[in-house]
């Protein structure tokens, strides 16, 4: 269902009013935003500087763009059954609802520092695993759920593998629970 964004300061509202207990949303901040998560965001100074440049990417262009397909369908006449008005409307909300999850994101930001070889696996460690029954080893790089690209060895600190192998030597045997059941791997190498 679609909400014009007038409407998003009466719905918080009305969640934190008939949920007290479980809000959806928090409180308004001052500027009229919706305050967000100050959970802590683990980034590699790669993955920080991927999203500052998508904010300013967002900011300086994608707002622009976005703005001139609004202005021409409002100039189509008649915007109550404009079809491109309402895309560009509703475009316009993932745009700004991007800019807001950015700019949080970059705020609570916790750079991993890459400190050299570790005797545990933390934050920015890259591990090779041998999977009990498996002949090949695989190898991950621990990085914040923000960073996370699994297809490409890189797994969240919060994913059950993740949370398995953070803090384990080399040579620990752990056992992570996964969609297909539990599954145990030996630690190898930790870079």
């Amino acid at each position: 269902m679609w909400l014009p964004f007038t409407l998003l300061p009466w719905l918080v509202r009305f969640q934190q009013e008939k949920y007290p207990a479980e809000p959806a949303l928090e409180s308004p901040c001052d500027g009229g935003e919706i305050a967000m998560s100050e959970k802590q965001v683990f980034l590699t100074r790669e993955g920080l500087r991927k999203l500052e440049e998508e904010l300013r990417y967002l900011e300086e262009e994608k707002r622009r763009q976005v703005a001139s397909r609004i202005q021409a369908a409002k100039e189509e006449g008649d915007i109550t059954e404009n079809a491109e008005y309402d895309d560009a409307k509703h475009e316009q909300a993932f745009v700004e609802g991007r800019i807001m999850t950015l700019r949080n994101m970059i705020r609570n930001a916790v750079l991993i520092e890459e400190e050299g070889p570790s005797e545990v696996v933390r934050l920015g460690s890259r591990v090779t695993v041998l999977e009990e029954g498996a002949t090949h080893p695989e190898v991950y790089t621990i990085v914040g759920s923000a960073e996370a690209d699994p297809a490409n060895g890189r797994i969240s600190n919060e994913s059950p593998l993740g949370r398995a192998l953070i803090g384990q030597p080399v040579n620990a045997t752990v056992t992570y629970t996964a969609p297909i059941g539990t599954i145990r791997i030996k630690i190898l190498d930790i870079q």
